[in-house]
């Protein structure tokens, strides 16, 4: 299945679930142990309200093959996720969420699937134990991401997954500020396997996900990858001004072939109102994208990290290397 030379990273972002990470690190370890490669776990804290931190840092010293990086504050989860993706060193890396949701038994037929000739495995939840309102949710982003992106993805895909080392090396040289980990991995284009996992229900902590945290992460990877609301406000706008030109030849022919006079100061005040409305959602359109030019233009780190546990002087080269090779300008 695989040979001890290899090294398997299994990258965690951490937020609001301290109370799982002793269940969780004790599942994880007896997991990797059964496999005949090396491996390392790093947490990625991200600033997590809770004692996640402490709790990490004794994991880390109970524990040899337990790495932690606390980030300086809240960025996201998929910043989170590329803070330790950045960092992992393993010839395979794994990511999957602190919650117990995404099993860590089911990393071995992840790196079975992978050794048959993929570059990325994900775990499909073909059964997901969320409640229904956020299975709902999750369903209707996908539906628009692929409405306005012109893909197909699938909802039952999320964050865990197996991928190699010339996946994660080409996942590092995009450093776009905008960023959903599943969907960058599918944009690449390697080869790709989905096997049906097992999806557990969540008994500790609470999601960071709700309604208006999806549709904003919707309206910001639509953004970021789609121009196509742009050309959708120019085929409205079109149709508008192609309706209201056949709406003014019908008043034409009515005042001056029927003798019928123009009434309606009503209807020209809805008309100015409905055009001005529509002249100002076009414009917020435009400035989203101005804004998000704006947000890459100024080329700020995709995360800071405050402070690590693990392999320090490897971790500390890492990050020159990082520097140097992505903050450029």
């Amino acid at each position: 299945m695989g040979n001890s030379d290899c090294l398997i990273s299994v990258v965690i972002p951490v937020y609001g679930c301290s109370s799982c990470l002793e269940e969780l690190t004790g599942r994880v370890i007896a997991v990797m142990e059964g496999l005949p490669t090396d491996y390392e776990v790093i947490y990625v804290n991200d600033a997590s309200p809770d004692d996640a931190w402490q709790k990490i840092k004794q994991l880390h010293e109970q524990y040899v093959n337990i790495k932690g990086i606390n980030l300086s504050r809240n960025f996201g989860q998929h910043y989170a996720i590329t803070a330790g993706l950045d960092y992992a060193q393993g010839d395979w890396v794994v990511v999957m969420d602190c919650d117990l949701q995404d099993r860590p038994e089911e990393i071995p037929r992840l790196y079975e699937k992978a050794l048959t000739g993929y570059d990325v495995v994900f775990g499909k939840r073909t059964k997901r134990r969320d409640k229904w309102g956020k299975r709902y949710a999750s369903r209707l982003f996908y539906r628009i991401y692929d409405y306005f992106t012109d893909s197909k993805t699938d909802y039952t895909v999320a964050n865990f997954s197996i991928s190699s080392k010339k996946v994660m090396n080409s996942f590092r040289e995009m450093r776009e500020q905008n960023r959903v980990f599943p969907l960058f991995l599918q944009w690449m284009g390697y080869k790709t396997a989905f096997i049906s996992v097992e999806h557990q229900s969540r008994t500790k902590g609470k999601s960071a996900y709700n309604v208006t945290k999806l549709i904003q992460m919707a309206t910001d990877v639509i953004i970021a990858q789609s121009n196509k609301p742009l050309r959708l406000s120019i085929q409205f706008g079109f149709l508008v001004s192609l309706i209201s030109f056949i709406y003014g030849l019908y008043l034409f022919f009515r005042y001056f072939f029927l003798d019928q006079p123009v009434q309606g100061w009503t209807s020209v005040m809805v008309s100015i109102y409905f055009i001005g409305g529509l002249i100002f959602f076009n414009f917020g359109v435009l400035g989203l994208y101005i804004g998000k030019i704006f947000n890459e233009t100024k080329g700020r780190p995709l995360y800071i990290v405050q402070e690590m546990v693990g392999d320090k002087e490897q971790r500390s080269g890492r990050q020159d290397k990082i520097n140097s090779t992505y903050y450029r300008h």
